[in-house]
């Protein structure tokens, strides 16, 4: 990618651009650019962060003997990349204390359900929670999810050392991802924004968001209300 200093600006940018809404006014248009060149900003704001999450140095090596259930069988922690390199794993809120799973977890595999034979082009997916595998079966059967790869954390070991587990022994959601290079295993990344990161009057969220439910209602006058949350069932 081009370095910044050698990109146009946001707002030369903005300014060819040709949209124009039917029957808009002045007003809009002038309003409409001036944002427009803050979102090619945010776009490419995006870019250099994730530019600098690529060059990070190598994480922590995985040295836990995690265990693991899934449609297959049993396997290890290395047996969650399949044939690829690089592993994502999310932390499912769905321990076995739980009546019913986490809604805003649901929420959000609920649209990677169907991305999950997408995603699986690129790298490894695994969907981990403490409840056992036909507990998270039945679950999924129950919302139609047919492609996002389940497994349950046989020990919680896994679970506790990447902090899907809170103090009290309850379930918190995780986002990880690992790589296998050279014949090691690594940890690369992990979603750190919580409470502590937090801004006023928002809840913890991370950047970009995870859940493509937030990306639509950013987009709408209403946004994310800050009293409302997906729920398992209307």
């Amino acid at each position: 990618m081009h370095s910044d200093q050698m990109l146009a600006s946001a707002t030369e940018l903005a300014n060819r651009n040709h949209y124009r809404m039917p029957n808009e006014s002045a007003e809009y248009r002038a309003a409409r650019n001036l944002l427009l060149a803050e979102e090619i900003d945010l776009r490419r704001h995006i870019e250099r962060v994730a530019q600098q999450r690529r060059a990070l140095p190598p994480g922590g090596p995985v040295i836990g003997d995690y265990r693991f259930e899934g449609a297959q069988g049993l396997v290890d922690f290395e047996g969650l990349f399949g044939d690829r390199q690089t592993l994502v794993v999310y932390s499912y809120m769905f321990g076995p204390q739980r009546e019913r799973p986490c809604p805003m977890c649901t929420s959000l595999l609920s649209a990677w359900n169907g991305e999950a034979r997408d995603i699986q082009q690129r790298v490894a997916l695994a969907v981990v929670a403490r409840s056992p595998l036909p507990r998270l079966q039945a679950f999924a059967r129950e919302r139609g999810w047919r492609d996002l790869p389940l497994y349950c954390d046989l020990t919680g070991d896994y679970s506790r050392d990447y902090h899907a587990l809170t103090d009290d022994g309850g379930d918190d959601a995780a986002f990880h991802v690992f790589t296998r290079r050279d014949g090691t295993v690594r940890h690369f990344w992990a979603g750190e924004m919580g409470m502590e990161t937090a801004d006023p009057g928002q809840d913890p969220r991370g950047a970009p968001d995870l859940m493509p439910l937030w990306t639509v209602l950013d987009s709408t006058p209403e946004g994310r209300a800050p009293d409302w949350y997906p729920k398992l069932d209307y």
